[in-house]
């Protein structure tokens, strides 16, 4: 019986991997909440947090639960008396069969010495023996099924007094607002701890998911990943050049069932299919330029715009597929990013960590893999993956950490269902691949494979 002052409960798999089994986010219980980060049947990851709800804390539910307990304790109490009672009786008759076994067996002895001489009397003797015995055998068996009722129940009670001394000291110590406090401040530490457990190398790629065929060959499409509760708001760009309009679409049920959208016009056409929407705002290369652009949809106004200094545009270093796909900006779950190429790094690819407020690159990794030919890439947990190809057989193959400055050679299938893929970007909420192939919105979930340290905890 886990003690009932127990607020949260957290169950953690120390070596897990994270496979996302549900690419839209589930709505919290109003009442109990669960947080998953899901695990399948192979054994890879599993985050569990069960937050009661905040109404356990109050005082009239702790003094009810107090109550309950100290009349257990006390049923158990009397229980226990009635059991000691006859155990004692019984141990009496134990200890007196004993005394006689123990005669019984003197008299084997003797028998066995002198069996011809005494064999009557000694038989006459047994016997009588046997027959004062016989009645202690069944008082026996009750003392033995007595005692293990015994002992469970003083295991209980011993269990039960301790919630009950954690309760009264809880009871005595806090009232209902240090208790609330309590809760809520466990609750930021597991979501933090869901937030390590969310970041991991990945290890697989599952099948796609086709959630819509529009549009043409190319284009870009997305969700925002830090938009708040209840906002699962689709955002859709089609073509990688000469083109402005931004549709949006209520809910990704929305976009896959309708064609009701809204249109947002930017100030200047974008420029490949790098585009990223982040706490409401879009971020997007301007056509024919190494400019990034910060486009507010709530104001619906640039909120900034800056050169990404030295980095290559206009089909200079763009992706294997071309589209003018110089410059990627791309999300994980520590920021915005950008992927791109210079001279000065021969055009292999720079990996640019940005401030998503001032467009200012917060520090720079430089990479030799060249830009051209990269099939696609993206971010997750500071990684950069790269793939292949675009068209046909594709797999991840490359992988540059930013946390150790190294790379590293792998292989990742990755199922290529429409043979052209245009973009590639992964969303740290849906842990998933959102992608772009060949006029169809596809999604992939990953599996990521973590560690969990004991200073992470």
């Amino acid at each position: 019986m886990q003690p009932a002052s127990k607020l949260l409960t957290l169950t953690l798999l120390i070596i897990m991997g994270t496979e996302l089994t549900q690419v839209l986010p589930a709505i919290p219980e109003e009442s109990w909440q669960v947080y998953s980060s899901a695990q399948d049947s192979e054994g890879r990851c599993v985050c569990t947090v069960v937050a009661p709800q905040q109404s356990m804390c109050s005082r009239d539910a702790r003094t009810k639960q107090l109550r309950q307990l100290l009349e257990k304790v006390q049923n158990m109490t009397q229980s226990i008396q009635v059991l000691d009672q006859r155990t004692q009786r019984d141990l009496q008759y134990v200890e007196k069969m004993e005394v006689q076994l123990r005669g019984l067996e003197t008299k084997f002895r003797q028998v066995e010495e002198n069996h011809k001489q005494n064999i009557a009397k000694q038989y006459k003797a047994i016997k009588t023996k046997m027959d004062e015995i016989r009645p202690l055998i069944p008082v026996l068996e009750e003392y033995k099924a007595d005692a293990k009722l015994v002992l469970q129940f003083k295991e209980e009670v011993q269990e039960l007094t301790s919630v009950l001394n954690e309760l009264q000291e809880e009871m005595g110590a806090y009232d209902y607002e240090e208790l609330h406090n309590r809760v809520s401040n466990l609750e930021e530490r597991l979501r933090a701890c869901m937030q390590k457990l969310a970041c991991g190398k990945l290890t697989g790629i599952s099948e796609p998911i086709t959630i819509k065929t529009s549009g043409s060959r190319f284009g870009s499409w997305m969700t925002d990943p830090l938009a708040p509760e209840g906002d699962t708001r689709v955002w859709y760009m089609d073509g990688y050049h000469n083109n402005r309009f931004v549709r949006e679409y209520r809910s990704m049920q929305d976009f896959m069932t309708s064609d009701n959208f809204t249109s947002h016009r930017l100030p200047h056409p974008w420029s490949g299919t790098g585009q990223v929407v982040y706490n409401g705002s879009i971020y997007f290369n301007k056509f024919q330029s190494h400019v990034i652009i910060k486009f507010d949809f709530r104001t619906s106004s640039i909120s900034k715009s800056r050169q990404l200094d030295y980095a290559g545009f206009n089909n200079a270093y763009h992706y294997a597929w071309g589209g003018h796909s110089d410059i990627d900006l791309m999300v994980d779950e520590g920021g915005l990013w950008a992927v791109y190429a210079t001279n000065q790094n021969a055009g292999n690819i720079v990996l640019s960590k940005l401030n998503p407020n001032t467009l200012q690159i917060v520090k720079s990794w430089t990479t030799n893999h060249p830009k051209r030919s990269a099939g696609e890439s993206f971010m997750i947990c500071g990684t950069l993956y790269v793939t292949n190809g675009y068209s046909g057989g594709t797999k991840v193959y490359y992988a540059y950490s930013t946390n150790s400055s190294t790379y590293e050679y792998i292989d990742i299938a990755f199922q290529n269902k429409y043979s052209h893929i245009s973009m590639l970007d992964y969303n740290p909420r849906d842990r998933a691949l959102y992608a772009w192939n060949n006029g169809h919105q596809v999604l992939y979930n990953v599996t990521l494979f973590h560690v969990i340290r004991s200073e992470e905890l």
